[in-house]
């Protein structure tokens, strides 16, 4: 009996012991959160201050907009900032857990056809509900909205089952992509001129901000588990081989449904009367966003929910911190999506318009290149895949020099896209022989290179593209003047050239440091070609390792 009352005499001190570390540790989680939060927030800012300083500039000078959607800009300028900001921190404690923990886990079953399965339907699911697509699904009135999701979901669906298997079966993925797009040109030589924009188009909104940290991480969780000297190339490619896949099986809708006179939507700007019914307009929109984020995440963590229960069996602590991270995710996602679809939209469509009506049509491309160049850091994916590569390559190719060269890519592809709009150029002027550019540096520039600048090409087409630059190429399109004007064919494909571009510029990046490794090498006495090489603190592989 006194040993008993000894037993819970003792049990009873070790819990209030134990309360204060409880709480301790508590207090310590809450303020290394919040610490790593008004980090985030301040990367956030830097990324989103340049791209406004310059719109708020041009709207005081140069091209003048109305005084309501300068304001609603400002306030959408703002919600961005946060929104990313938590966004972010989000995504790093809960989406790239969840996906690094999935892919390793496949990677460990021997069952060809379970890894096959799982990651079908992984892709259809986080795809389905993916923002960007539902907007682009109702642009296009000749294909019914439900028939085009379904077919860019069935391309995902399938190719990211082809991207797990490859690193399973350790495919080059230089070889894939070659395959693949040799395809798609083939078959776009039958597309019907309007809808080759269009399924160019797909590519990049199926790569949105939840489904890069999600593609990203089960990449590297799959090829971490299969390690050997090929694992840093296999980290990368799975949102490759998802933006290009959509592209064959969309276009081989349009062959089916043989869309020859695609009609542009144009989206309803509302207009403001007053302060009340400007802050009102955000307020009214943010249900929408609410739904729209919750059907993108829910699917994603019933299923992982799912696989969890009968194969992870994470330990609670884990899925806590999981759970928490994806409130922050769903509450920065929701705040990004309201500011830049009610407050970027708007001014976008009107900086276009203003843009060529100016007298000075020689400062328009300095402009567009300034919006190109500094646009892109405000995507919270670009923000996810430059830290990851950074992370995986252990420094050797570092987030500055990856943000500087998307951000040329995207100055870059923004003049063409204006040409585009202004002067009616067809796209596959461009597309063919960029593409051929990038498949042949595919076999020139070491392999890690290849698989992170594909995967970039999906990022960097993404939401902002969409709600900014999108606007405002098609604004140039109606203001140019010409009696051919045809917005789906000049101003559509613009998400496409955003994709491009930025591939060739990072394989670019590839051949400055093949080249310096080279004369490193010869700088080693009886170095052979074959030798490793050093790029800052770790080495990158050479084609053929």
């Amino acid at each position: 009996m006194k040993s008993i009352e000894y037993n819970e005499i003792l049990i009873s001190i070790i819990k209030i012991r134990k309360k204060p570390r409880l709480q301790a540790n508590l207090k310590n989680g809450v303020k290394n959160l919040n610490e790593k939060l008004k980090e985030k927030i301040k990367e956030s800012l830097a990324s989103v201050v340049p791209i406004t300083a310059i719109v708020l500039l041009l709207s005081f000078t140069i091209t003048p907009v109305e005084t309501h959607v300068i304001l609603l800009f400002i306030i959408g300028a703002v919600l961005l900032t946060f929104g990313m900001g938590i966004f972010t921190l989000g995504a790093e404690t809960s989406m790239t857990v969840m996906g690094e923990r999935m892919g390793a886990s496949l990677s460990k079953s021997k069952n060809i056809w379970f890894i096959a399965l799982i990651s079908f339907l992984v892709g259809t699911i986080i795809t389905i509900a993916e923002p960007d697509l539902q907007v682009l699904a109702t642009q296009i009135t000749e294909v019914p909205s439900l028939v085009l999701i379904l077919a860019v979901v069935i391309g995902v669906g399938i190719f990211l089952a082809v991207a797990m298997l490859r690193i399973v079966f350790q495919i080059k993925l230089s070889k894939l992509l070659f395959i693949l797009y040799l395809l798609i040109f083939i078959v776009a030589l039958f597309v019907p001129e309007d809808f080759l924009p269009i399924a160019f188009d797909t590519g990049g909104v199926t790569t949105g901000p939840i489904t890069v940290p999600f593609l990203i991480a089960l990449g590297i969780g799959a090829a971490s588990v299969r390690g050997g000297k090929e694992s840093e190339n296999d980290s990368f490619g799975l949102a490759a081989l998802c933006s290009a896949g959509p592209v064959l099986t969309v276009m081989i809708l349009g062959l089916i449904f043989k869309v020859d006179n695609t009609v542009y939507t144009p989206t309803v700007i509302s207009t403001v009367e007053n302060s009340r019914s400007l802050i009102l307009l955000f307020i009214e929109e943010l249900p929408n966003y609410i739904w729209e984020v919750t059907k993108a995440i829910l699917p994603i963590l019933i299923f992982f929910l799912l696989y969890q229960v009968t194969n992870l069996k994470m330990p609670k602590n884990e899925l806590i911190k999981i759970g928490v991270g994806l409130l922050y995710t769903f509450v920065g996602l929701v705040l990004f999506l309201t500011g830049v679809n009610v407050g970027f939209m708007p001014v976008g469509k009107q900086l276009g318009t203003e843009l060529m009506e100016m007298t000075q049509e020689w400062l328009i491309f300095p402009i567009v290149i300034l919006m190109g160049y500094f646009i892109v850091q405000a995507e919270p994916a670009v923000l996810v895949l430059t830290r990851q590569v950074n992370e995986i390559t252990d420094g050797a190719i570092p987030e500055k020099a990856m943000k500087i060269s998307l951000s040329i890519g995207n100055a870059i592809a923004m003049i063409i896209a204006v040409l585009r709009a202004d002067l009616g150029i067809p796209i596959y002027y461009f597309l063919i022989p960029g593409y051929l550019l990038a498949v042949i540096l595919m076999f020139i520039v070491p392999e890690i290179f290849t698989s992170i600048a594909f995967d970039s090409g999906g990022i960097t087409s993404g939401t902002m593209t969409a709600t900014f630059v999108l606007p405002l190429v098609i604004g140039i399109c109606e203001a140019s003047g010409r009696l051919d004007a045809n917005i789906m064919q000049d101003a559509f494909g613009l998400v496409a050239m955003v994709a491009m571009v930025p591939i060739i510029m990072v394989q670019g990046m590839g051949l400055i440091y093949k080249f310096k490794s080279e004369k490193q090498v010869q700088k080693v006495e009886g170095a052979e070609e074959d030798d490793i090489i050093e790029f800052k603190r770790k080495r990158i592989p050479e084609r053929g390792e």
